[in-house]
């Protein structure tokens, strides 16, 4: 083999460890971006879980110290104060109230008896585990319709509060359904929405409020505010949100 041969293989040598150096370079920077990407990615799924700290409007949150105990706001920007103590009072089918409420709560109950309307409590206070997992089987319903869980928890949102941040959890607020072998849905929907204000309680997610309130149209639930206050949120067809940002 001539002189120029030799030279000319030893230079194809020399390219071809150069071009081999160059793709190892190449290869590694992309496995290091796609460790990062990924990295992050998990990241910022993580910072999206039940415990609730994440696309707060600042504006929304209320400082709870001077706020009495019937105005305490609980949504998806004011979690529960951590010193909230509560004292139940045990209802007839099992569900338990804040006692302070019960009174009044009982007698829109009579009341609404006496005109032939038959309602039930069908939720009162919710521990945060049994939240939780509201909240989860409203997660589960939505991924079995198609949906990825990240799209799934945003969706519940919109119709279960994020354990934590549940007024259900306050024992201030009910679920309240029909009877149904004396009443229907309706027929009580009806009735508290024109008189539950005259006990003390509020439609808590009215219609047309959902920027708001965090949450969907629930004719069915109802929040405790004491009647002074209800009659003027009533009144004035305001949410417990835009009470309390004009008075504290």
């Amino acid at each position: 083999m001539g002189k120029d041969t030799k030279k000319l293989n030893s230079g194809r040598r020399r390219r071809r460890r150069k071009n081999r150096r160059i793709r190892a370079i190449w290869t590694g920077l992309f496995v290091f971006l796609c460790v990062f990407l990924v990295a992050h990615v998990i990241h910022c799924y993580e910072g999206d879980s039940l415990d609730y700290d994440g696309d707060t409007d600042r504006d929304a949150v209320v400082e709870t110290e001077d706020i009495p105990w019937n105005l305490i706001l609980v949504n998806k920007w004011n979690p529960l104060p951590d010193d909230f103590d509560i004292e139940f009072t045990l209802l007839s089918n099992g569900q338990r109230v804040d006692s302070r409420i019960y009174p009044d709560l009982q007698s829109m109950f009579d009341d609404a008896r006496e005109e032939d309307v038959f309602p039930v409590v069908r939720e009162g206070f919710r521990t945060h585990e049994e939240q939780v997992e509201v909240f989860e089987d409203k997660v589960a319903a939505f991924m079995r319709e198609g949906y990825r869980r990240r799209k799934a928890e945003e969706m519940a949102e919109q119709w279960v509060a994020i354990p934590g941040t549940s007024e259900h959890e306050l024992g201030l607020a009910v679920d309240i359904n029909a009877d149904k072998e004396r009443s229907s849905n309706e027929e009580v929907y009806n009735w508290l929405a024109e008189n539950a204000w005259r006990y003390g309680f509020i439609l808590r997610y009215p219609q047309g409020k959902e920027d708001i309130t965090g949450i969907d149209y629930e004719p069915w639930h109802y929040r405790y505010v004491g009647k002074e206050v209800a009659k003027e949120i009533y009144e004035e067809g305001i949410t417990l949100e835009e009470y309390v940002g004009k008075r504290y």
